[in-house]
């Protein structure tokens, strides 16, 4: 068998050497699967027609969680997690305030089958909207001698309530010093 070191140097040509031509048809090859991968994820296929934003017909329930308190477990499904439960996104937000922007945000309306575009209005359906709303705020007009009349009751009310206030310490230091004597 023959030593290794038997030339008398060590081998140290291990170092790659330049090569620009290798590198150049790299670069092509690099270029040309990215020009693929861009044109395949704008052609596939037709683009989706969504609605316009509408409306929401239902009321959005904030308030009933509020002041409650929550047990909270690692195993529990989404839907009974601390926090609001989006059943269209399957997701948890934390808070109404975050609920509120989920809701109203781009990835939900989107989820909902809307766009986040605005149908134009008619000169039409916007004075049809202006004459919907005199005929609701007409029962309910009210003059400056009614508001002043509000404004009335509304303290005479306050005064109630602190006169009562007053009554019921009264009514405590008496049965203090009733236990005390």
């Amino acid at each position: 068998m023959e030593d290794k070191n038997a030339g008398g140097g060590v081998d140290n040509t291990f170092r790659r050497k330049f090569d620009p031509e290798e590198y150049l048809e790299r670069a092509r090859e690099r270029e040309k699967q990215e020009a693929e991968g861009r044109g395949k994820s704008k052609s596939k296929g037709p683009p989706v027609q969504r609605k316009p934003l509408k409306h929401r017909d239902y009321e959005v329930d904030l308030d009933s969680r509020l002041g409650k308190t929550q047990v909270v477990t690692p195993i529990a499904p989404l839907s009974q997690q601390a926090g609001y439960y989006c059943s269209v996104c399957e997701c948890v937000v934390k808070d109404s305030a975050n609920y509120l922007d989920h809701i109203n945000g781009k990835k939900h309306q989107r989820a909902l089958g809307m766009s986040m575009r605005v149908e134009r209005a008619s000169l039409q359906q916007v004075q049809e909207r202006f004459e919907k709303l005199k005929k609701r705020r007409e029962p309910g007009s009210f003059t400056e001698q009614d508001l002043d009349e509000r404004i009335l009751k509304q303290q005479e009310e306050e005064e109630e309530r602190k006169r009562q206030r007053r009554e019921r310490k009264k009514e405590k230091k008496v049965s203090i010093t009733r236990i005390l004597l």
